[in-house]
């Protein structure tokens, strides 16, 4: 009998998550999970607590003066197969993350433009040297994808982990991949190789339930351990479990921002009067107390004052019926008779996908259907699943939609870099900006602010774009978004909410002794 199947039920953990995990391919985007990537591949360095850069497979790394070279010392670890980690394997993984074929995937985040060469220095030390000075460099290099190392053995022939799937699972995280059953569930064993202190769990179980009342019901009946993330259940829900004292609850700290975009491109929302009415429409402060039970705050702005660069003393529009109102009739929107606005003849109908299996999402759109009733405006609901969400909101197709900020380590540098890329390899929401007259001059702020030495500059940059962004009013900030928790009390230990939203806090928790 091998390790892997000596786990005892004190030492197994059963989860849920809403969609497949995917190929567990750590160069990819959808359909592969971050938080299943982030169990089984690490990067040079990680985003922790406080938003402090923490060394991971490197050690320690230093700056050139100039700001343009980093030189990293690497950890003597080991692949999950027994296979030793060092900087060829990081040449590796860097030539097929950003070969000509494949770099313009990451386009997104910055680090990709100015990445000029990189080089094995020795067995455990690479060095990598930008075209210039650019400042959110480890924080790109923290991202759980996509530059995450996989083990030579997890190579496809021809090393394009794009074009082709990997071999096998290969990485040093804490977790190796031990089965899984597509959209049924994904086992994954403790990695016996680990080169720092391993889990105390063996075995973790994600069940893939794309109902959230279905999960809800697993929970109940004892096959789920734990609850945790945002919108797997619905709030009422989770107001339940917090009153009932069976069960433990947690609300994490804000770790990003809930957005509801509107489509310059589309009619109805090329007048930026139409734009401004609908932030004026926004009722946040119930949205944040009845939707969300007080799990979300509502939210002023793009980004929270404490993301970094972020607070530019804007003024929020606030909740305001009349205002609302009156700007519709001063874009021309009136009331008809059966108390729809119309316009040139077309009612005043808006389009809005939603993720299906996002509780959170469905109980919003049916909030903005019922409340915006009230104001003449006819919100016409579409569930899809959640790939194809995103497909969709690249095509244009809806006339709002909602979307989010990305959290740490992503705000503001890299969810900024997006929004100045095309839509297909940028923000997939990005159409809807590319329809602004003042697109080109956002995108030059933002790229021009993403190289600036200056820190006092950098700050003004941002501050800059957040304020073209809210004078155009696309984005109505709803509410900073939290990660929640829900566990039976006295059954497991350690629970607590990892540093960014996309990652699983597996590495502290343990069953009740």
């Amino acid at each position: 009998m091998d390790k892997t199947e000596m786990a005892s039920d004190k030492e197994k953990l059963t989860i849920a998550w809403s969609q497949d995990v995917g190929d567990l391919n750590p160069h990819r985007y959808n359909p592969d999970q971050f938080v299943t990537q982030d169990m089984v591949y690490e990067g040079l360095v990680r985003y922790g607590d406080n938003g402090v850069i923490e060394p991971v497979l490197a050690e320690s790394w230093k700056i050139s003066e100039d700001g343009k070279t980093y030189t990293f010392k690497l950890r003597h670890a080991k692949f999950s197969d027994g296979s030793e980690f060092n900087a060829k394997n990081v040449k590796r993984n860097f030539d097929t993350i950003f070969s000509e074929a494949n770099k313009s995937n990451h386009s997104w985040f910055n680090f990709t433009q100015q990445l000029d060469t990189y080089k094995v220095v020795d067995d455990y030390t690479f060095e990598l040297t930008l075209k210039q000075p650019y400042s959110a460099t480890l924080y790109d290099l923290a991202m759980i994808r996509p530059i995450r190392f996989l083990g030579d053995a997890g190579f496809p022939e021809g090393d394009d982990t794009t074009k082709d799937n990997v071999k096998m699972s290969v990485g040093t995280g804490q977790w190796v991949l031990k089965e899984k059953k597509k959209d049924e569930y994904a086992t994954f064993v403790r990695n016996e190789n680990y080169w720092g202190e391993k889990p105390k769990l063996k075995e973790v179980t994600i069940k893939i339930i794309a109902d959230p009342q279905t999960r809800v019901l697993e929970f109940e009946s004892g096959n789920l351990d734990l609850l945790y993330g945002n919108g797997l259940i619905s709030l009422d829900t989770f107001a339940q479990y917090a009153k009932d004292s069976k069960y433990k609850t947690g609300v994490s700290d804000p770790l990003s921002t809930r957005l509801l975009l509107l489509n310059a491109k589309q009619p109805v929302f090329q007048d930026r009067v139409v734009r401004k009415a609908m932030n004026h429409a926004m009722n946040k402060k119930e949205i944040s107390e009845n939707l969300f039970r007080g799990t979300e705050k509502p939210a002023d702005t793009i980004f929270s004052k404490k993301t970094p660069h972020s607070d530019a003393g804007l003024t929020p529009y606030e909740y305001d019926v009349k205002k609302a109102e009156s700007l519709l009739d001063e874009a021309g929107w009136k009331k008809g008779a059966d108390g729809v606005r119309e316009k040139d003849g077309k009612k005043l109908t808006i389009n809005m996908p939603y993720i299906s299996t996002n509780a959170a999402d469905k109980d919003l759109g049916e909030y903005f259907q019922g409340e915006w009733k009230k104001l003449g405006i006819d919100v016409q609901l579409q569930a899809m699943e959640e790939n194809g969400y995103w497909t969709n909101a690249k095509s244009g197709n809806f006339d709002m939609m909602l979307t989010y900020s990305w959290g740490a380590p992503w705000d503001p540098h890299a969810w900024m870099t997006a929004l100045a890329e095309t839509a297909e390899h940028g923000h997939p929401e990005s159409i809807s900006l590319e329809a602004l007259a003042v697109k080109p001059e956002l995108d030059k702020v933002i790229r021009e602010t993403l190289v600036e030495p200056d820190e006092a500059k950098v700050d003004a940059g941002y501050k800059k774009a957040l304020t073209i962004l809210h004078e155009e009013a696309v984005y109505i900030p709803i509410t900073y978004q939290s990660v929640v928790s829900v566990y039976r009390a006295g059954e497991l230990e350690g629970v607590r909410f990892a540093p960014e939203e996309n990652s699983l806090p597996l590495r502290y928790i343990s069953k009740a002794k």
